[in-house]
C-alpha cells in the first residue's frame, strides 16, 4: 500500500489544518490507519490511530480534544483534522497503515504496528 500524505503548511497558533492520506489502488478498508509526527531531533511519536471500521480510535494525550482522525474507505483516504494548533505541534506528519492484526490493539501506538508509510507532510505553527 503506497500512501500519499498532503495538507501540511505554515499557520499561526490557534489555526486549523486538515491532513489527508490517500492510499490509491488498494483495499484501504482492510487496513488500520494511524498518524505519527517527528520534530527535528526527536523520535517519531504517535498522534492518533483508527481501526478498519473506524469504531476504535486513540489519541496521544498531547492532541486529545484538538485533533480528530477519520477515514473515508470509499475514497481510500484517511484524514487528521487539527484544531487549535500550537507551536509544539510543529513536525513532519506521517500517515501509516497496516493489517489489523490480532495484537494491533495492544501495540497500536508503536511505529512497528504499521507496514506502510507515507512520505510525510510538514506542519509548522508559528507563535
Amino acid at each position: 500500500v503506497q500512501l500519499q500524505a498532503s495538507g501540511g503548511g505554515l499557520v499561526q497558533a490557534g489555526a486549523s489544518l486538515r491532513l489527508s492520506c490517500l492510499a490509491p489502488g488498494r483495499d484501504f478498508s482492510s487496513h488500520v490507519l494511524a498518524w505519527f509526527r517527528q520534530a527535528p531531533g526527536n523520535e517519531r511519536e504517535f498522534v492518533a490511530t483508527m481501526s478498519r471500521s473506524g469504531g476504535t480510535v486513540r489519541y496521544a494525550t498531547s492532541v486529545s480534544g484538538r485533533f480528530t482522525i477519520s477515514r473515508d474507505n470509499g475514497k481510500n483516504t484517511g484524514y487528521l483534522q487539527m484544531n487549535s494548533l500550537k507551536p509544539e505541534d510543529t513536525a513532519v506528519y506521517y500517515c501509516a497503515a497496516g493489517p489489523q492484526r490480532s495484537d494491533w490493539y495492544a501495540y497500536r501506538t508503536r511505529t512497528t504496528a504499521y507496514d506502510y508509510w507515507g512520505q510525510g507532510t510538514q506542519v509548522t505553527v508559528s507563535s
